[in-house]
This record gives structure tokens, sequence and C-alpha cells, in this order.
């Protein structure tokens, strides 16, 4: 397959995560697949100008982009309407923007650092009429530290942000309590689940779960969930850059 290729046409979204045509009609499923294909345009389109993914081909795109994001679905299942979901390190939108087109129920928070990345995730939510998505330009560990925000989500999502232990120091702050942190993962998930006990524990997390999505033909899917038991100390998160440089 060519970087030129279109994506795998999908006679439904059934392939890609179950829970898709349980909560919608199947008439909307031709809408909510033209929409991810749009938004890998989108995101193409973008990365020719500034880098947001160092995925070329469009195919590998969409395995790896959309297929990986809708795999968290199912974890969103018993999320009701309305419920908040905060994306940190959003870069190029994944997994926020593809589970935004899934769940329009959802409201959506995309935090990035990067002004250039923040404008990128606000016009092409724009562009897809996602009227569930907002956008902060900034840091997690100090949008943390803010009233309206610290404490007031129910999921927090990272991608390719960083090892799990920096990861609930970076999200739970965000997270109301009995809210939970989705975080895909490689084969090292596991591993990095395990290193994590502690700092999950200093910041109000229970022990960090390890669950696995099977793909046919594939290797499965890694995912870490850390559920909020307590709320976090106002000492947390610490200064920006402090929780990748020493993990707690």
């Amino acid at each position: 397959m060519t970087g030129t290729d279109p994506p795998p046409s999908l006679s439904s979204l059934a392939s890609l995560a179950p829970s898709v045509p349980s909560r919608y009609p199947r008439r909307m499923l031709p809408q909510i697949r033209a929409a991810l294909e749009r938004y890998v345009d989108l995101l193409f389109e973008a990365n020719a100008k500034f880098n947001l993914t160092a995925i070329q081909d469009r195919g590998v795109a969409w395995e790896t982009l959309i297929v990986e994001s809708l795999d968290l679905l199912p974890f969103l299942e018993s999320v009701p309407a309305g419920a908040r979901v905060v994306d940190i390190g959003s870069g190029g939108g994944v997994p926020a923007l593809p589970l935004a087109i899934a769940r329009p129920d959802l409201r959506f928070t995309l935090i990035d650092g990067t002004g250039k990345k923040a404008r990128f995730l606000e016009e092409t939510a724009a562009a897809l009429g996602l009227e569930n998505v907002r956008v902060l330009n900034g840091r997690s560990e100090d949008f943390a530290h803010e009233r309206r925000v610290r404490e007031s989500f129910d999921v927090a999502t990272a991608r390719a942000v960083g090892e799990v232990r920096e990861l609930v120091e970076l999200t739970l702050p965000l997270l109301k309590v009995g809210g939970f942190l989705l975080a895909p993962k490689g084969q090292k998930g596991e591993a990095e689940a395990l290193a994590a006990t502690n700092a999950s524990s200093l910041v109000g997390g229970g022990m960090p779960e390890v669950l696995r999505v099977e793909r046919p033909s594939e290797k499965s899917l890694v995912v870490v969930r850390v559920t909020k038991v307590e709320k976090t100390h106002t000492s947390y998160p610490r200064p920006p850059g402090k929780p990748k440089s020493d993990p707690l």
C-alpha cells in the first residue's frame, strides 16, 4: 500500500470496536467512518507543514492511529453521556479526536503545550464539526492547579506522552475521585504498570490494571487503566517538566 492509497474500506465499525454498533443506529456508521477518513486527510495535510506524526503511509496511519484509538471504546462503554474526558499531550489528536467522533455524547478537552499543534486541533475539530471538543494550549501541570480544571474530569487519556508513572502524576490531579486514566501502551505496558504502583498511590490512584484488546492475527493492544480512589494532594503535579525528568 502506498502513501496515496485510501484507508481500508469498512462496511461497518464493528471490526474496530464492538461498542460503536451497539450504541449508534447502523445508519450513523457511514457518517462516523467518513469523519474518521476526513480526520486522516487533515492530519496528513498538516503533517506536510510541521511534524504531527512520523507515519507517512495512510494505511498504516489508519491501523495505528484510528484502530488503536477506537480500541479504547469498550472501556468507555459504561461512561455516561455528558461525561468529561481530558487528553494530555494531544499532538495530532490521537486518541481524542477519533473518540470524539465515535462518542459525540462525551465532552472532550484536549491539552497541548505547542501553539501550532493546539491550533491544528482547534481547526480540525471545527472542520469536522465536533462541537464536543475544546482545546487548551498549555501544560497539563499548570492547568491541574487551576480551580476550574482540577479534579473536574471523569476520564483521562494519553498516548505516547510518557511512562505510566509519569502519566499518573500528570492526569490523576485532573480527575474526579472515581475517574480513571486509559493509557494505550505497547508490550512494555505491563512492566510500566508495575513500576507505577507507588506513583499512583502518591497521587490518589489505585493499583494500575493491565487490560488487553485482542486482535485477529495481530499482537494485542495493552491498555493500562488507573482509577482514582482518593483526592490528590495539592502538591501534585509538580512543576512542568519535573514528572518526566524525575518520575515518582
